[in-house]
């Protein structure tokens, strides 16, 4: 949450620090071969770069901690991609993420930590409030649990502590904690935040935190033995003006960094650090080791074991501009220097390349009939689709059904309309021809803050050679969505244009819209009938009806209509994604292949398909891979007692 000199009230820009696993950070890394890992802050020419997760969607965790635990890299963040607000009346809190990597480059998105959709935590870090940040995970080698903090304003302390078996959650909230500062009234409100947790070689564990009401001083303090709160003993490390905090040991001394000054979301805030022999010591004076944290605002110092000793990684949070939302925030990371016991200003890196002794190489992950696409690497964001419409051409390598097409957008301030996406023929000058072979329009809901990529699924037929274009349009009045690019050529296959409201198309030399398309080599049989949470899909008679996006459905078996929404279909089939609604008729027959009879069989294909079990216009349907058993346990009832059964594919 924002603070600083201006009209910035507090926030939490800091990161914690784990100890390396051989300091008690957590269970013992597994063994492993070393593998060395190169880090991307910087394209060549200076310019940040986004990083995704394995997903292809921008990493979404802001102003947490990095961690090792069990031989498995967890980055832990405040989420921005719902839309949050600081200072915000009405903005939803978006909750806390974590990601795991086994080599610090390839992250996949592990979910919230705890449900923040809740009423409680709405009312307690929405945006009618200071807000709540800052998560950081520790693991309590005794109780064998992992302990989250995290900073909020709505009690005395101004933390939140919980517990979990897993590194990764769910986190179940415990009693409040008490610190030694500011532990009387009021019963909430500005008083402490923006911290940091360390556990120390003997199992100890400290709280590093700022204190508002000082001006915004820091403090640490020790924790009790089971690390869910003070114990009153602490002493003060800076007087004032300064905040993200990140506590760790090195070579027998203890070291604390922090932004100085303190400045919210600040896009170049300086760093310093003091040294003590000891955590509740006496602290040295401040020396500065950056004057802009290389762009952002000094989040974390984590330990990392390489096969060239320990390296002690350094990461700023590169805001974006002092944003309410910070969706858009990038990050640097790179491992300090020293020359003796002291720490070397920092040069800023584009790259840097560590040796790992405890990791292993990450891979994105796979997509089912992935035909065209221009990568995840060296991609930055613009944002200007409203008055500007956009295209990205492509040239597919089969023959097929375009099942579905992704381009990488966001919104940003708040469109009044959604986003439509037209699929064209395309010129060999990246404009498009003729008349759209497929439109749709997106809801503004339905796209977040932060960049990922916004799935529709045309199922139209295409042709090996022959060009095609995506073209993003919007009619908003206020608002714009944003879009991903690189411009070093990441798909020579194909490029894209731009125009302006009643101009023409412009096309872009090297330029590069992040984007991807699927094909299936033959018809799916599913006809499209409406775009999620947006329509109603009409279907003539009675037929099956499938809500949701690649490979992942609910269905129903509808006469007439059914609302395309997650309210209709009992659920969310694929959290995160566009999801749209197709029909197709009842087996057996309209494209529909029989595979087992009975209650003993099994249905077997290749692929992922819907599958069919019933009889007589009687079925219950699920979405499987390879195959699925013909029987009741598998779909999970009996659709027709009383009568033998069948499986069918399509």
């Amino acid at each position: 949450m924002p603070r600083s000199h201006r009209t910035w009230l507090a926030r939490a820009g800091a990161l914690s620090l784990l100890i390396a696993a051989q300091l008690l950070a957590g269970p013992a890394p597994q063994a492993g071969a070393a593998h060395t890992t190169t880090i991307t802050n910087f394209d060549a020419a200076g310019n940040q770069v986004i990083r995704f997760d394995t997903a292809g969607n921008a990493v979404d965790a802001h102003d947490g901690d990095l961690a090792l635990f069990g031989g498995a890299y967890y980055l832990y963040g405040t989420s921005y991609d719902c839309g949050y607000r600081w200072n915000g009346a009405g903005s939803p809190f978006c909750g806390f993420k974590v990601y795991s990597s086994p080599d610090l480059v390839h992250w996949t998105d592990r979910g919230q930590l705890f449900d923040a959709t809740t009423a409680t935590w709405q009312t307690r870090c929405n945006g009618n409030t200071y807000g709540c940040y800052r998560p950081h995970v520790v693991y309590n080698a005794t109780t064998g649990r992992y302990v989250l903090w995290i900073n909020s304003y709505d009690n005395v302390s101004g933390f939140h502590v919980f517990t979990s078996t897993q590194p990764t959650g769910p986190f179940t909230q415990v009693a409040d904690p008490a610190v030694a500062v500011n532990s009387g009234p009021p019963a909430s409100g500005l008083k402490n935040g923006d911290h940091d947790t360390f556990v120390d070689d003997d199992g100890t564990a400290y709280l590093a935190y700022t204190d508002w009401v000082s001006g915004g001083g820091i403090v640490v303090e020790r924790l009790n033995a089971s690390y869910l709160s003070g114990t009153g003993s602490f002493v003060r490390v800076t007087p004032s003006a300064t905040e993200a905090p990140a506590l760790f040991k090195r070579n027998g001394n203890y070291y604390l960094t922090y932004s100085d000054p303190n400045c919210g979301y600040c896009s170049g805030t300086g760093t310093s650090y003091r040294t003590a022999t000891s955590p509740l010591g006496t602290w040295s004076g401040g020396t500065n080791i950056s004057p802009n944290s290389c762009g952002g605002q000094p989040s974390f110092v984590t330990p990392i074991s390489l096969t060239s000793g320990t390296a002690y990684l350094y990461g700023s949070d590169l805001w974006n501009n002092a944003a309410p939302n910070e969706a858009l925030a990038n990050f640097y990371w790179a491992p300090l220097t020293f020359s003796g016991t002291a720490i070397s200003p920092m040069t800023c890196q584009n790259t840097v390349t560590l040796p790992l002794t405890t990791g292993a190489a990450g891979a994105q992950d796979p997509i089912a009939d992935l035909d065209q696409h221009d990568g995840v690497t060296g991609f930055r964001r613009w944002a200007d689709i409203g008055p500007v419409s956009r295209i990205q051409t492509f040239v597919p390598s089969r023959s097929g059904t375009l099942t579905s097409a992704s381009l990488t957008t966001f919104q940003t301030g708040s469109p009044n309309a959604g986003l439509t996406f037209d699929i064209y023929l395309a010129s060999a000058s990246f404009q498009p021809t003729g008349s759209p072979l497929y439109t749709v329009t997106v809801p503004a809901a339905s796209i977040g803050w932060s960049p990922r990529a916004v799935t529709v699924n045309p199922d139209i037929s295409v042709t090996a050679g022959t060009r095609y274009g995506i073209v993003a349009r919007s009619t908003t009045t206020s608002g714009l969505y944003g879009w991903a690019f690189n411009e070093n050529a990441p798909y020579p296959s194909g490029g894209s244009a731009y125009k302006n409201s009643g101009g023409s198309w412009t096309a872009e030399t090297n330029r590069s819209l992040k984007f991807q398309t699927t094909v299936s080599g033959s018809a799916s049989g599913w006809t499209y009938c409406a775009v999620a949470e947006n329509g109603t899909c009409a279907v003539s008679g009675t037929a099956v009806v499938r809500y949701g996006a690649g490979s992942s459905y609910l269905y129903k078996t509808v006469t007439g209509s059914i609302g395309c929404n997650q309210t209709a279909f009992g659920g969310d089939p694929i959290f995160g994604t566009v999801k749209h609604c197709d029909s197709s008729p009842q087996p057996p027959g309209n494209g529909w292949t029989s595979c087992a009879v009975g209650e003993t069989g099994t249905c077997t294909f290749t692929g992922t398909r819907a599958v069919a079990y019933g009889a007589s216009g009687a079925f219950l349907y699920k979405t499987a891979t390879g195959g699925i058993g013909c029987n009741q346990t598998a779909f999970g009832g009996d659709p027709i007692f009383g009568t033998v059964k069948s499986c069918y594919y399509k």
